[in-house]
């Protein structure tokens, strides 16, 4: 029987909203499963002691380390990236890092393949670079290199002598050393990534994107688990949800923003999501069991990669994101902790 287990440093799986998803599916998959946390590894005696679900609740369990392991959290401390490391050598771990926005940027330019639909980045190390910037660009964002879900991007526009800066709700006009100023505030704690502004408006004038959320199911292959819109909710110049922005479906916003070529977007978005996670993947060593791609469509219905996530959030529909993980963490067991899948 194979044996599949979840990594999390939270104690308790009930306050984990995919744990029991997961833990679901594994049963109606013929799979063992085990929920433990960093400190339930022993690996003198290399066993785990953590927590089954048996007959509606969450019972405690000793067992081997498990053969592959689902890792749906970073480790919080330099003790638990040990422990990370070492449980390497006994399982093949789902997940794995795409690095930051320009590292991504960069192997996928460096590729080709899809390079056409990057939008040209640089790493802000002064405010020369945005002046510099803005000299060819009519308007520039200024987004974290890292994670940031939606926070702290600046937009910014050259207008006459003055140049005006956007930030959620606020706008502000500010003189060339003033910017010049505020720029080197911004940039003191936190590395930038400067890029021209694509704007990916509806109709009515709110900001929105795409998001493609692509698995790889119980063959290794990749499917689309869920094409959605993501929309501002308010004047807003960024959509992501978790900063006040919220889900659309996608068929009636296809129709409503493309009209004749809605069907036609539709395909377009999918066949991007199958054919640029294959490809992304094989710019990695270790394989990816899921991504989150954001898009942009401009005026000319020209698609852009605005980001690319290797832990999409998954609210309200971690069954579906489990019916897929758990038999491709089957199809991982039986291929070996070594193998590098296409």
């Amino acid at each position: 029987m194979v044996l599949i287990g979840m990594l999390h440093y939270h104690y308790n799986p009930d306050t984990v909203k995919k744990a029991y998803p997961f833990a679901a599916v594994a049963k109606m998959e013929g799979l063992d499963f085990i929920y433990f946390t960093y400190n339930d590894v022993d690996f003198n005696k290399k066993i785990v002691k953590g927590l089954v679900y048996e007959q509606g609740k969450w019972v405690t369990k000793q067992t081997e380390i498990p053969k592959v392991i689902i890792n749906s959290c970073n480790p919080k401390n330099n003790k638990q990236s040990m422990i990370v490391e070492r449980l390497k050598k006994f399982a093949v771990f789902t997940s794995y890092p795409v690095g930051n926005k320009i590292k991504v940027y960069r192997k996928v330019k460096k590729a080709k393949t899809f390079a056409p639909y990057l939008i040209p980045s640089i790493v802000v190390n002064d405010a020369n670079d945005l002046f510099s910037f803005l000299e060819k660009h009519s308007a520039a964002v200024l987004k974290p290199l890292s994670g940031n879900h939606g926070k702290r991007i600046y937009f910014i526009n050259n207008i006459d002598e003055m140049y005006k800066w956007t930030d959620g709700l606020n706008v502000h006009l500010y003189k060339k050393e003033e910017l010049k100023a505020l720029i080197l505030q911004v940039i003191t704690n936190q590395k930038y990534l400067l890029q021209p502004f694509i704007e990916c408006k509806t109709k009515s004038g709110l900001t929105y994107d795409f998001r493609l959320h692509v698995q790889k199911n119980g063959t290794g292959q990749w499917e689309i688990t869920l094409i959605y819109p993501r929309i501002s909710g308010n004047s807003r110049m960024v959509s992501n949800i978790s900063s006040g922005g919220y889900r659309g479906e996608l068929d009636p916003f296809l129709k409503a923003e493309f009209g004749e070529d809605s069907l036609k977007m539709k395909q377009t978005l999918e066949e991007f999501a199958l054919t640029f996670a294959a490809h992304f993947d094989s710019l990695y060593p270790k394989p990816f069991d899921e991504l989150g791609i954001d898009i942009g469509v401009d005026q000319q219905q020209k698609l852009w990669i605005f980001e690319v996530n290797w832990r999409p959030g998954s609210k309200n529909r971690e069954f579906d994101v489990g019916k897929r993980l758990i038999p491709y963490c089957r199809f991982l067991a039986e291929k070996g902790l070594d193998t590098k899948l296409s």
